[in-house]
């Protein structure tokens, strides 16, 4: 089995259970009668398939196995927060009491010991969720020793801590499969490199937000990440597209608006003319990019800025102009012409298909 990650192995459990569903429909149906001996060795190869997904990967058989999955999910997210939050106040209550070497020494500790228990715990515990919650206890535990280390030390504020944030998630991301760390890897090299550009472009690091345009050259990079190999970690290359998009959209819709925070020297007016069109431009083209890529999370997300982009121009045109119940009418109407065009088009790539 070419199955290189649990998200991969439950979509071929999920094909099988379904294959199995629609042989018992035929069945039924007589549309389709397999004999004894096809019939026992189908059921035989299913059963050892899953068996082995099953050992191998944590998957879930049915759909109660999935709500259970669900909740083991969101409880492992609530005890990491819950811990994290835990470690936070424990530091604060009774930081005073110790002496400065001993501080050092717990805020050096802490991280140390979180990896070494992320690392035994993935080893002994197959299904990955402690693993997961204490990656991010360790990541959270790793922020806050930084940042107290910089105030005991009275160390200067700088973009690199975000450079080495993102080194420690994006190590634990890909240890323990956890999308969740990878999301923050990616915000905080995001605001590594766009601090970056901001300082080459004469601004200071902290003030890297007046400047929308610096989130451009991080979210160019994270967008195409995914062209290496991601095959072992299902899921994470959407999440480097979406982010990506997210990076490069929101600021181009804040200078849509806001033309004064562009490096261009032009009026004001024309700068916002400029993003508005930019904006869409390339939400159109990253729409027509992820149906052609097969990206269903690009389409999506390009979808949901182009149809931003268009009812923040409604708004700029016609919101003082009209009476507010015939621009709700006209609201409803180019949503209606947009269900429209999109079903035309998912009708001709069924048609392609």
């Amino acid at each position: 089995m070419d199955i290189h990650s649990k998200l991969e192995a439950q979509g071929r459990v999920d094909q099988v259970l379904a294959f199995q569903s629609e042989l018992s429909f035929l069945e039924q149906h007589e549309l389709l009668i397999l004999d004894d001996a096809q019939n026992t060795r189908l059921q035989s190869y299913h059963a050892q398939l899953l068996t082995s997904l099953q050992k191998s990967y944590d998957v879930d058989l049915n759909s109660n196995e999935k709500q259970l999955t669900m909740g083991m999910k969101i409880a492992s997210f609530i005890g990491a927060l819950g811990l994290a939050a835990s470690l936070f106040f424990l530091f604060y209550q009774f930081w005073d009491k110790f002496a400065l070497l001993s501080q050092v020494a717990i805020l050096v500790a802490t991280p140390v010991l979180g990896l070494m228990a992320t690392y035994f715990i993935s080893i002994k515990e197959t299904t990955g969720y402690y693993a997961k919650l204490m990656a991010l206890v360790t990541l959270s535990g790793f922020v806050l020793n930084l940042v107290m280390l910089g105030s005991i030390f009275n160390i200067t504020p700088s973009p690199n801590a975000f450079f080495v944030w993102a080194v420690l998630a994006f190590f634990l991301a890909y240890s323990t499969d956890n999308r969740l760390l990878l999301a923050a890897g990616i915000f905080s090299i995001a605001f590594f490199i766009s601090a970056r550009v901001g300082v080459w472009g004469g601004l200071y690091w902290l003030n890297l937000g007046e400047r929308p345009e610096n989130f451009f050259v991080a979210a160019l990079i994270l967008f195409w990440v995914p062209a290496f190999s991601h095959t072992r970690y299902a899921g994470f290359d959407s999440i480097y597209r979406v982010l990506a998009m997210v990076l490069f959209f929101i600021p181009v819709l804040v200078l849509s608006h806001w033309g004064s925070g562009s490096y261009l020297d032009f009026d004001r007016d024309v700068i916002e003319g400029v993003y508005q069109a930019a904006g869409f431009f390339f939400s159109g083209l990253l729409i027509w990019l992820g149906i052609k890529r097969g990206w269903l999370d690009v389409v999506n997300t390009g979808n949901v800025f182009f149809v931003l982009f268009l009812y923040t121009k409604m708004f700029d045109w016609w919101w003082e102009i009209m009476p507010k119940y015939v621009f709700f009418l006209l609201v409803g109407l180019f949503a209606i012409l947009l269900l429209t065009i999109f079903k035309r088009l998912k009708n001709s790539l069924g048609e392609s298909a």
